[in-house]
């Protein structure tokens, strides 16, 4: 579509708004992950291939320090969220499908990180627990301030039926008693099914920012 193009075209420049002139060279790098980041033209299909993408563009933008580390709760919930919003427009408006999606036994068919980021979000809350993201009033009410509500609001948005057969693995994670355990089992549940998976990372690009030699031990 035209949008796609759009990008494609506009990436470059719209990256070196940002980044200072005597980094100019590390543009293209950047941008190609942006241009990764909102699904495939072809297919026009999108999942956490296209979602890591983006994540990897906010890290190299941290790398270059266009971004720093005391940013990051803006990273997450103003950049990450109003990329969020897009992505949801753009599954909606195209009826995207669901890149590598596992169905009903895949977390979500589009996104992770939000889930992870949204427990963390709600850990130590004093009214909010895991059993209340299954209860439709409650994320009625506390879906604008909370960025795993809103992602549990999207998901009853787009699908019909009850929450446990569409959504399965959520239901499970209802059970959890704790938001700091959902975290961690999301962040495990994370590196095995999209970081490890063949299927999602083979299209991850590397570069100079982020090679792709292993991390020093």
């Amino acid at each position: 579509g035209t949008w796609y193009a759009k990008v494609d075209q506009g990436a470059e420049s719209l990256v070196a708004t940002v980044v200072p002139k005597q980094q100019a060279e590390a543009v293209p790098e950047v941008a190609v992950y942006l241009k990764e980041s909102v699904g495939n033209s072809t297919r026009i299909d999108y999942g956490t291939g296209h979602e890591a993408a983006f994540a990897a563009f906010l890290c190299c933008l941290c790398k270059i320090g266009v971004l720093r580390l005391d940013d990051q709760l803006a990273i997450v919930f103003k950049v990450f969220n109003r990329y969020l919003e897009v992505m949801r427009k753009l599954q909606k408006t195209y009826r995207m499908e669901p890149a590598g999606s596992q169905g009903v036994w895949g977390l979500d068919d589009f996104q992770f990180l939000p889930f992870i980021w949204g427990s963390s979000q709600l850990i130590d809350h004093p009214n909010l627990e895991p059993r209340h993201f299954v209860d439709e009033k409650v994320v009625n009410e506390h879906h604008k301030d909370y960025m795993f509500l809103e992602c549990i609001r999207f998901i009853t948005e787009m699908k019909t039926g009850p929450f446990p057969e569409h959504s399965n693995q959520l239901w499970n994670i209802s059970a959890v008693p704790s938001w700091s355990k959902v975290n961690q089992g999301l962040i495990r549940m994370y590196k095995a099914e999209c970081l490890e998976k063949f299927p999602v990372i083979q299209h991850f690009k590397f570069g100079s920012l982020l090679p792709i030699q292993p991390v020093a031990p």
